[in-house]
């Protein structure tokens, strides 16, 4: 095998924390995520299992500097804020946080949880990111969304109040969408004046309601590959434009607005994983470790209470952290920094060869998708990657 690329990367990519709200008060039919519906949660009892986890890793890396945080799920806006005060208070008794950490916390914009907004800044997130997923009430019903347009117009301004930081998601190439519609919606997105936007196209993910459907022809007015690709275009070109350019496949950000988290993840930084299937890379001893968490919330809380939520750990050999690598790092507008020597030769020569079509740009150890590339990264990553 060429040059190792290093187990001590993620001193460059910098360290983070994950937590995993797996809760939700409805199931959207695109989601694959590790969401459940439940009305009511005991959220004594969700403290007192995140503090234990949270200790427990501690216990193993001690000291580090931590970058970012980040409230995912599931809806963390359903956490109380007095929840989220503590596990912050708990964090920071663990680890030192870096200058200006990101503390970033996933709200849906129904009215309730709009109110919830200051509860949250005044226990220390400093970041929103908002699921509106779309613009029109229409698209939302047929989305599953619980929220109105006008809700989530009226959450966004009032995250924008209250956060110094707001980033919002919408999903496009959606059911009966043509290029007019998305022109006119994405120009609603950009004049709420958001500093990052993730623009998302749907996919059709396995064991979700919207596979089971398109599984049995009843998924209609997808978009055809052709109308995918104007909308790819339409979405650089406008983004651009408004100086939201891309940083990431389906990420944009005025610049100094960079999801600071996700990089973390994009540029193979160390990441602790807490919650029901949170996932995780950790380097200890120079091996570096993918862990993951049991999924169901209840076995998930019956672990922690045994000691320890998380399942058993695999090393990440030579080859396998290569590959995460470049999956990963060539999401990113700028690459990949890699020698040629930390690659196989076939590699090499693959990758020369997507050059020269004019995929891929490689200069001074660093190579990347260029924006004909980018819309077809996964064939490139299968090339690159696959014998």
């Amino acid at each position: 095998m060429p040059e190792d690329p290093g187990p001590e990367n993620w001193q460059r990519g910098g360290f983070a924390l994950y937590l995993h709200w797996p809760y939700c008060l409805s199931k959207c039919p695109s989601c694959d995520f590790n969401s459940h519906v439940a009305a009511q949660v005991d959220q004594r009892i969700w403290r007192e299992a995140y503090l234990a986890e949270i200790d427990r890793a501690a216990a193993e890396v001690p000291g580090r500097i931590l970058s970012s945080i980040y409230f995912g799920g599931g809806t963390p806006s359903l956490m109380d804020p007095d929840l989220v005060a503590a596990i912050l208070d708990r964090i920071r008794m663990h680890w030192p946080l870096g200058n200006d950490p990101e503390i970033t916390l996933e709200a849906n914009p129904t009215s309730v949880e709009a109110g919830r907004f200051r509860g949250y800044r005044d226990a220390g997130v400093n970041r929103l990111s908002l699921g509106l997923q779309a613009l029109n009430d229409r698209d939302l019903a047929a989305l599953g969304r619980m929220h109105s347009a006008a809700e989530g117009r009226a959450a966004f301004d009032i995250a924008r109040a209250i956060f110094a930081r707001v980033s919002f998601d919408l999903i496009y190439a959606r059911q009966d969408q043509d290029a007019a519609a998305w022109r006119r919606e994405l120009a609603d997105a950009i004049a709420m004046a958001a500093d990052h936007l993730s623009l998302y196209q749907l996919t059709i993910e396995p064991g979700t309601a919207f596979g089971a459907r398109h599984a049995a022809g009843r998924l209609r007015g997808l978009p055809d590959e052709d109308l995918a690709v104007d909308l790819w275009d339409i979405t650089q070109e406008m983004t651009n434009a408004a100086g939201l350019s891309a940083y990431e496949t389906s990420n944009h950000a005025r610049e100094g607005a960079e999801g600071r988290h996700n990089l973390v993840y994009w540029r193979q930084g160390d990441y602790l994983g807490i919650g029901p299937g949170a996932h995780g890379r950790l380097t200890v001893a120079g091996t570096r470790w993918a862990t993951e968490s049991l999924r169901a919330p209840a076995a998930w809380l019956s672990a922690v209470a045994a000691g320890s939520g998380e399942l058993p750990r695999e090393a990440l050999g030579d080859d396998e952290a290569l590959s995460e690598r470049l999956m990963m790092g060539l999401r990113l507008i700028e690459g990949v920094e890699l020698s040629p020597s930390a690659l196989s030769d076939v590699m090499n020569f693959r990758i020369n060869e997507l050059v020269d079509d004019g995929l891929m740009w490689r200069t001074n150890g660093r190579f990347g998708a260029s924006a004909a590339g980018r819309p077809v990264l996964n064939a490139i990553l299968r090339r690159i990657l696959i014998d």
